[in-house]
């Protein structure tokens, strides 16, 4: 069933088109009923590939860790500014996130900040988490200004859980020794440790951070 569903979901289009011509030669030789059902279910089909595209199938190898594949599912999607708005913001923060992994930080920076022009009731406030995916992205790219204000930004607007919190924290810290800021890192510091991060990444900064920052006068 789950390849019956992966074959139409892949090849909707041409169905669809399949679907339209074998109902135009039904409506002229044959049956005018069952031509408008294959009519309706061309509509819906055609539909669901604009509103909603390939992102189950997305989502399904982002889920299974298949980050080529999931890139490969991304890239049938030919309309992104079509799909339903929930479904929208999915899609550019997944393929932020894929870019990322390909070390593409310029096609990253563009679909994050089209997230964030992307707004939804359905999918929740996801600012504070995009904004801190694009603090990261300016860091990563040297801009360490404008990473600053982002992840500040980022903080004021909320981020979901602790050990992002935590991430950014960190991340503000370290701006602040490189801007000889010793009292604001400290503080920042202090706030990333008492989140109390799980994740051994993390612990594992907290760590590193927390001896190098005992030394520093302020």
């Amino acid at each position: 069933m789950m390849n019956l569903l992966r074959f139409y979901i892949l090849n909707r289009l041409s169905i669809i088109i399949v679907t339209i011509t074998l109902g135009v030669a039904l409506h002229i030789y044959v049956d005018v009923i069952t031509a408008w059902l294959l009519y309706i279910f061309a509509f819906f089909s055609l539909l669901l590939y604009f509103g909603l595209g390939t992102m189950r199938l997305v989502q399904e190898a982002v889920t299974a860790g298949d980050v080529d594949l999931a890139g490969q599912y991304l890239k049938h999607i030919k309309f992104p500014k079509l799909l339903f708005k929930p479904v929208r913001l999915t899609y550019y923060m997944l393929e932020g996130n894929l870019a990322l992994v390909s070390n593409d930080l310029n096609k990253a920076e563009s679909s994050i900040r089209q997230s964030l022009n992307t707004k939804s009731k359905l999918a929740g406030d996801t600012t504070g988490a995009s904004l801190l995916q694009l603090g990261f992205v300016q860091l990563k790219k040297g801009d360490t200004k404008e990473a600053r204000k982002t992840l500040m930004q980022a903080v004021k607007e909320g981020i979901p859980d602790k050990e992002s919190l935590a991430a950014a924290y960190l991340q503000l810290c370290s701006i602040e020794i490189q801007r000889g800021q010793n009292r604001i890192a400290k503080e920042y510091f202090r706030k990333a440790k008492a989140q109390k991060p799980k994740s051994e990444e993390i612990k594992s900064q907290v760590e590193q951070l927390e001896k190098y920052i005992a030394r520093l006068p302020g």
